[in-house]
């Protein structure tokens, strides 16, 4: 890889720089592939959402729909600049979006702090732009709030588990928390990926330092 592609991978387009994009949304089958349930909403009304990337979108998938009362969960694309964007452009580096997990989840059977905690276990979220062996922008740490309430809990865990990393010789916690933005479904084949494919690629790994939130409902 070229210095060049090094720092393209690192460094996140603005909206001149970034692709055009489409205005036709990536069609994908609404049935998640183990459960049967729609992956595009709406969702039942007492449900409630959340997005989080972590790295590669196959293996955080995995997690979250393994996880006690999550509904169901969809990979796609957020946080960029470029609109409906394919797989290949988002890991050219030049559509700003990160790989992403839409989870619906039943707040009667789990709650937003557990969800949380599944995240900041999951992966290293002090590595910047990218995760392992993963490299690029696509690859990033972030939480993607759709209220205050969200956005408080975030930022509390954030600050908790810092503490945890950095008596444990961890550095800065590097992941993005903000509004939840666009959330553009990725194509059909990675939806559920590891279940389609169980001896698919996973290079989600933990730092192996327990986060102190809670977990309970």
């Amino acid at each position: 890889m070229s210095l060049f592609d090094i720092r393209r991978k690192h460094a996140l387009p603005n909206e001149e720089t970034a692709l055009a994009g489409r205005s036709t949304p990536m069609p994908v089958t609404n049935s998640h592939a183990i459960t049967g349930r729609p992956i595009c909403p709406p969702f039942p009304g007492h449900l409630q959402s959340a997005i989080f990337g972590m790295g590669c979108f196959w293996g955080v998938e995995k997690k979250f729909w393994q996880a006690p009362g999550v509904y169901t969960t969809a990979v796609g694309y957020a946080a960029g600049v470029t609109s409906n964007p394919t797989y290949k452009e988002v890991c050219s580096g030049q559509t700003g979006h990160n790989e992403v997990v839409l989870v619906a989840y039943d707040p009667e059977q789990t709650n937003y702090q557990s969800l949380l905690t599944l995240f900041w276990e999951g992966h290293n979220p002090t590595q910047g732009m990218r995760q392992g062996n993963d490299l690029g922008t696509q690859y990033r740490s972030g939480i993607y709030v759709f209220d205050e309430a969200q956005r408080k809990a975030a930022l509390h865990s954030r600050d908790q588990y810092q503490l945890e990393l950095t008596a444990s010789g961890f550095g800065e916690i590097t992941t993005e928390i903000c509004n939840a933005p666009s959330f553009y479904y990725a194509e059909d084949y990675h939806q559920q990926y590891l279940h389609k494919n169980p001896a698919g690629y996973c290079g989600l790994g933990g730092t192996g330092v327990t986060c102190p939130v809670g977990s309970g409902v």
